[in-house]
């Protein structure tokens, strides 16, 4: 029973989709979608459907391939809001997608979780850009989605520039300094997650004991105290954002006041990308007990 209901509503799907593409058919906004490139290569109408797609996009998609990008391209989480200026975007939505006759859609987590299977269903190709836990996932990654966008050559120096700055970081203190990594909304990171990779990378040892991702510490951070803090989007917010925030505690706002403090661009660290290796780079000099 359950194998055919998730038929029944798999079809369903289908045809809602089609019925959408079919009334912007008929009201001359597009036409069905077009075969796919050619196998080996290079999409040249490509579509991204939030910012940790349109990074690998922006980096290594030719610029006139590129149909649309996220709404959030040009923000400042994104690290290619430079190159993201005077290009076109669009919603995640199936119907706006269709419209405009993609040959590769590239996505982390735009349009949801159902968009992958109707899009491919529909004969679009789908790049998923994955959620790297480590820095070398992260270097997979690059490689992987470099390649699918028809830039191998340009994925493999982007991966060789990270190994060499990797290379070049010093070697950590024998007795690390604590980090405390910090947002405005009040959030921290412990073990398995890429920050908490980041900041060992650095040379530096994770404040935060528990896994995961969680509210900041107040009750530990009471009578126990970072060496650093990794203040991560903080540029650019007013007074009263986040104001219920874990992060407007007292207790919290005495890190940032009396302990020393790396800033760090929220576009480090928003994504998985060879982007992060800026910050790791920032965080490496507090790890050395250089004056910030």
């Amino acid at each position: 029973m359950r194998d055919a209901a998730e038929g029944i509503l798999r079809r369903s799907r289908l045809a809602a989709g089609l019925a959408a593409l079919a009334v912007l058919v008929l009201s001359g906004c597009a036409s069905a979608p077009e075969p796919s490139a050619a196998p080996g290569a290079a999409p040249q109408r490509i579509v991204s459907l939030d910012y940790c797609a349109d990074q690998y996009v922006l980096r290594f998609a030719e610029r006139d391939a590129i149909l649309a990008l996220s709404p959030y391209a040009a923000e400042r989480f994104s690290y290619m809001r430079a190159e993201a200026e005077g290009l076109p975007t669009v919603r995640p939505r199936t119907a706006d997608i269709l419209a405009l006759q993609p040959d590769l859609v590239v996505r982390s987590f735009g349009g949801g979780a159902d968009v992958v299977p109707f899009l491919e269903e529909l004969g679009v190709p789908v790049v998923q850009i994955g959620f790297p836990q480590t820095i070398a996932e992260v270097r997979d990654e690059v490689l992987r989605v470099g390649s699918a966008l028809g830039a191998g050559d340009e994925a493999r120096q982007v991966a060789a520039d990270m190994d060499r700055r990797l290379a070049a970081l010093p070697a950590p203190p024998e007795k690390r300094r604590t980090a405390l990594y910090m947002t405005p909304g009040g959030m921290t990171s412990g073990e398995g997650t890429l920050v908490h990779e980041i900041l060992r990378t650095a040379g530096l040892a994770n404040f935060q004991d528990r896994p995961g991702w969680n509210t900041l510490p107040l009750e530990r951070l009471a009578y126990e105290h970072p060496d650093v803090v990794a203040a991560a989007f903080y540029e650019g917010v007013e007074s009263q954002a986040e104001i219920w925030s874990a992060a407007r505690h007292p207790v919290a706002r005495a890190q940032l006041e009396n302990r020393p403090v790396v800033p760090l661009e929220g576009a480090w660290t928003s994504c998985g990308g060879w982007f992060l290796i800026d910050a790791i780079e920032a965080l490496s000099h507090a790890a050395q007990g250089e004056a910030q």
